[in-house]
């Protein structure tokens, strides 16, 4: 979105909150839920995708796509974050495979080739499971942005792994509120209402749930070591998130910095691949 829409957008929801919170909120939520990017698959995405074995799931009556590389043994699950997609996690494919690992991933609702308009870490979380029930424990997940939090989540009790690598994650799961409102220069009335219509709409009846769907939210539950990667000029997840989750998990995290590469260039850079690979490689807790 260019900056002069997004300065209008955030003009007019402002000024409609001082007569309508209500009416603002729903508008900032059609907005917040809506990850669909118009990007098509290049030539390199679709020859990857071309190689992999696909499976689908319905989830809250949407088709999944699903993706495996490899003969099922030693698998890692990848999971993509906000307006992304499978294909992204293509130098992980390629260097899991020739370390003799099975990749699996997905497209989640409303990104990549599956169906849908919205999703919610929810829908990951079920996703997360029902491969979990497919290719049995994980040597590792490897997740990036909103990833990370649906596999935080997915570990207390829906799917299991050895070891968990989070690059660019959030700690808290109202920063994503807070970087969406920043986005487009919401104030104050708006974010609450727009808080409201996310409890109300998106997670009916799932009570206290900026607290529970925090990553730090009962790190006793999950003890696997844990990497997490960020990068020091991380403008949408601020680094302070990594070093909130690196606090509550003590001694089961190392921490890996980068500086430069921002949110989403992270994720291919050569260095941080290769460091993801050498953890999940490891297959032994991080001590400090």
């Amino acid at each position: 979105m260019k900056p002069v829409v997004t300065a209008f957008i955030g003009k007019v929801l402002n000024a409609t909150a001082a007569v309508s919170p209500g009416l603002a909120g729903r508008g900032a939520l059609v907005l917040y839920r809506h990850p669909r990017s118009d990007r098509a698959f290049g030539d390199a995405e679709h020859r990857l995708l071309s190689g992999a074995f696909t499976g689908s799931l319905t989830v809250a009556g949407k088709n999944v796509v699903t993706y495996c590389w490899g003969d099922g043994e030693r698998p890692v699950l990848l999971v993509h974050g906000w307006r992304s997609r499978a294909a992204h996690f293509a130098p992980y494919i390629a260097a899991l495979r020739a370390a003799g690992y099975t990749p699996v991933a997905f497209d989640a609702p409303a990104h990549g080739a599956s169906e849908g308009r919205r999703t919610t870490v929810l829908e990951y979380r079920e996703i997360i499971a029902r491969l979990y029930e497919e290719h049995g424990r994980f040597e590792a997940v490897v997740a990036h942005s909103l990833g990370g939090s649906a596999a935080f989540l997915a570990l207390r009790g829906a799917a299991a792994a050895d070891r968990l690598v989070v690059i660019s994650g959030v700690a808290d799961f109202d920063h994503v509120v807070d970087v969406f409102c920043a986005g487009l220069g919401l104030g104050p009335r708006v974010k609450t209402a727009l808080r409201r219509r996310i409890e109300t709409d998106m997670f009916p009846g799932e009570h206290d749930l900026w607290r529970r769907f925090d990553v730090t939210y009962r790190p006793a539950e999950i003890t696997l070591p844990i990497l997490l990667v960020h990068d020091e000029r991380d403008r949408m997840v601020a680094a302070a998130q990594a070093d909130k989750t690196a606090a509550a998990y003590g001694g089961q995290v190392r921490q890996h910095r980068t500086s430069g590469l921002g949110h989403r260039r992270i994720l291919a850079d050569p260095g941080v691949v290769r460091t993801a690979l050498e953890f999940v490689s490891a297959g032994e807790r991080v001590r400090d």
